[in-house]
């Protein structure tokens, strides 16, 4: 874990990096609406991912909270937010894909602009790894988070929805236009909220879950039967005779509540 130089930044900010996939929230009012879904009470601590030029940090700031964690990888803009940050607020200057979410002593409320580029594999850690997370507010790519909320026998239902809501209860908050940010990206973001179930997978049952929803939806539109055949997983196929699952379902078919029952076979 890296803190932030406190050495002040020129005055030119640096244009938006297509690698780090900066696409900036500008829009006061909708950062004012992410901030209201965290529902902050004056004990939380607040972790924001991502906060770059700060319009988001800069309305969480004005509301209760008891400490503000910022993480930013652009050491650019980890510069500028330890240069204006409040007496509340601490800035590191790391990849979000390397924290070590395990570490993380709660309870904490997380929010973020997620890059487009990283949300996927971000939110999968952090649906496992962040035991302390007591509410999440992200902003991701509109089609991500209708993944993310996605109910079986849907389209957009697959791995990553049955993964993030084996963890969390999953809600499609509200669709934000490309002219909120700068530079505006190509297509329409969303605003989701998550909290953790009171019930979730341990270590060792989120490793065999992993394994079961990737294998399952490796090829989601063949029957489960013959796909586990092939693979050679003889107690798979006792699960889903046990749970009284048909051999020709196919992998978006299944439940939550499904996958779990299938993950200690």
């Amino acid at each position: 874990m890296h803190t932030a130089s406190t050495k002040s930044p020129g005055s030119a900010a640096p244009a938006p990096k297509k690698s780090l996939g900066q696409h900036f929230l500008r829009n006061a009012d909708i950062c004012r609406r992410i901030a209201t879904l965290a529902e902050l009470q004056d004990q939380d601590r607040v972790l924001e991912i991502g906060p770059g030029p700060g319009a988001l940090t800069k309305v969480i700031e004005t509301l209760p909270h008891e400490t503000l964690l910022l993480q930013e990888k652009d050491s650019y803009w980890a510069g500028v937010r330890e240069a204006e940050a409040e007496a509340r607020t601490r800035v590191i200057c790391m990849d979000a894909l390397a924290f070590r979410w395990e570490d993380l002593e709660g309870p904490w409320k997380i929010m973020g602009n997620l890059p487009y580029n990283v949300a996927s594999p971000l939110i999968w850690d952090v649906a496992a790894r962040a035991r302390a997370m007591l509410r999440a507010v992200f902003m991701i790519q509109k089609e991500v988070g209708e993944r993310l909320c996605a109910h079986p026998g849907t389209r957009d239902y697959g791995a990553l929805s049955v993964w993030v809501q084996a963890f969390w209860q999953a809600r499609f908050e509200f669709v934000v236009r490309p002219g909120a940010f700068a530079p505006p990206p190509k297509v329409d973001s969303a605003v989701c909220s998550f909290e953790p179930k009171d019930v979730r997978p341990d270590e060792e049952q989120a490793k065999r879950l992993s394994r079961v929803i990737k294998l399952c939806f490796g090829q989601r539109r063949k029957q489960l039967g013959g796909t586990l055949r092939k693979a050679g997983q003889i107690r798979l196929l006792e699960g889903l005779e046990a749970r009284g699952i048909a051999l020709s379902a196919r992998a978006e078919e299944l439940s939550v509540e499904d996958y779990l029952f299938l993950s200690a076979f």
